[in-house]
């Protein structure tokens, strides 16, 4: 509990009103709000995680046209979803999407749960994604705490607790629960969310257009620009990556898949792998093709460099034409000979696209 508010202080504050009545006038018209269905919900708030919203829309639209329902979803090949969701990042969401669809038919004879207990064990149903869907689908009163809904209710209750603390996360879902009204969870959700969007930003809040500026205690104690506390960040890693273009004798590029769990699962990509200290580029290179595919390889031209960011590190991965000089091809992993028509048709990690233009141009 924060040393700000005692928790009769917080038990009297009324936040649902003003908030609702704010959001039906300012609510941002958004597809996944237009002919809401459980499965729209929840295709949109999976989409939505860490996600922007304006980055969200077009995989939305495309997502809906090509698995409008959860059946369509279901039968789908995992690479035609991974395919769709290329660009979109955190892969491991739209793999867990096709498992839960497929359990989804197996389970519950292709009807999705409504009940939040059935729903949380779908795969990577998690409390955010169950807070959010069931809520705004079903009618549950159950709070959303996400990223804008921590900072404005950090805000708004004065709580000086560290966010990335999960008893934080606890305190706040417990005070958001004696404010969420029972007859609109869904409306009271997403006005917590908007609010966060758009006027409860981290370091420029538009306090003059807010319509809990009147209840914020943060605001009233001059604690807007303290709140919320979040422990920094440690500094983000950098790595050195090398990948070889290795052509056959009618020019197609050799490329492989990786593992369906882990980072990029299931996605294609160039054989390489990561610079070791001390190894210059030319050597991790023919290391990484000597492990990975059993060969040994002349090391040509350098084809381009790209800087990529992933959450958690960033990249520098520079592509090299490759020449086979002894070695029969092996490999754990699936192999394919690729034209660019088939590359292109292919799910490919981001950090790979951007060499393609180097590719087509070589």
């Amino acid at each position: 509990m924060s040393p700000f508010l005692s928790q009769k202080t917080h038990s009297k504050l009324d936040i649902s009103t003003p908030l609702i009545d704010w959001f039906e006038k300012n609510r941002r018209a958004l597809p996944w709000r237009e002919n809401r269905t459980l499965y729209r919900v929840w295709i949109s708030e999976v989409m939505l995680q860490q996600t922007r919203v304006d980055t969200v829309i077009p995989y939305f639209h495309r997502f809906l046209n090509c698995f409008p329902d959860i059946s369509a979803l279901a039968k789908a090949k995992l690479q035609n979803v991974l395919k769709l969701w290329e660009g979109l990042g955190y892969y491991a969401r739209a793999r867990n999407l096709h498992r839960a669809a497929r359990k989804v038919k197996e389970e519950f004879d292709g009807v999705i749960p409504d009940e939040p207990e059935a729903f949380r064990r779908l795969p990577g149903v998690g409390p955010y994604i169950s807070a959010a869907v069931m809520s705004i689908a079903c009618g549950h009163p159950i709070p959303v705490v996400d990223g804008n809904v921590l900072r404005g209710a950090c805000r708004i209750f004065a709580l000086e607790n560290d966010i990335s603390h999960p008893n934080t996360r606890k305190k706040l879902a417990e005070l958001l629960t004696k404010q969420i009204p029972h007859d609109r969870p869904g409306d009271f959700n997403e006005a917590m969310m908007e609010l966060g969007a758009t006027i409860c930003s981290p370091k420029s809040p538009d306090c003059t257009g807010c319509p809990l500026a009147h209840l914020c205690i943060a605001k009233r104690d001059g604690l807007i620009s303290k709140l919320p506390v979040k422990t920094p960040k440690a500094p983000v890693p950098e790595y050195r990556v090398v990948v070889a273009l290795i052509r056959d004798s009618v020019g197609r590029i050799l490329i492989q898949k990786r593992p369906e769990n882990g980072l990029l699962g299931g996605l294609w990509e160039f054989p390489g792998g990561k610079v070791e200290t001390g190894e210059t580029l030319p050597a991790a290179l023919k290391r990484e093709c000597r492990e990975e595919l059993g060969i040994k390889v002349e090391i040509g031209e350098e084809i381009a460099t790209i800087r990529h960011a992933y959450t958690h590190f960033k990249i520098r991965l520079t592509a090299f034409s490759c020449t086979i000089l002894d070695g029969d091809i092996r490999s754990t992993l699936p192999l394919q000979w690729a034209t660019m028509e088939d590359i292109a048709a292919l799910p490919f990690p981001k950090a790979n696209h951007k060499l393609f233009p180097a590719l087509r141009n070589e």
